[in-house]
């Protein structure tokens, strides 16, 4: 086991949701220098924003890519950005057949509350 995936199962055996879980992971293994404070922004990519849409995982870490790669601005790295994360929103699909938490969860999500989305958060990484 990598790491990040170390620490995925870390932050989200402590009650993060999947954003949280990969962006404090992320943040983690990464030296990203995201503050707590900040980290609160992920709250609401809960559950595909809570209406089973674009699953909280892919969220945050596209979050962590786009930290790890801006300098300035989206539209300043447009050249760097794009492809970074269309490879890894093409990766994602791959490796869970879709990126919709509706279809995601009846393949990933385990019924041990232990477990629940962590395979998912752990796939992402």
């Amino acid at each position: 086991m990598t790491t990040l995936e170390e620490n995925v199962k870390k932050y989200y055996q402590s009650g993060y949701n999947c954003s949280e879980t990969l962006l404090h992971a992320c943040n983690e293994t990464y030296q990203l220098d995201i503050s707590e404070e900040d980290m609160k922004m992920m709250a609401g990519f809960s559950g595909g924003m809570f209406i089973e849409s674009i699953c909280g995982a892919l969220v945050g870490s596209i979050a962590a890519l786009s930290k790890m790669v801006c300098k300035t601005k989206a539209h300043d790295m447009i050249p760097e950005l794009r492809p970074l994360i269309q490879k890894h929103t093409r990766n994602f699909k791959e490796l869970l057949s879709n990126l919709d938490c509706v279809y995601i969860k009846p393949v990933h999500h385990s019924t041990d509350p232990n477990i629940k989305c962590m395979n998912t958060c752990l796939l992402a990484a």
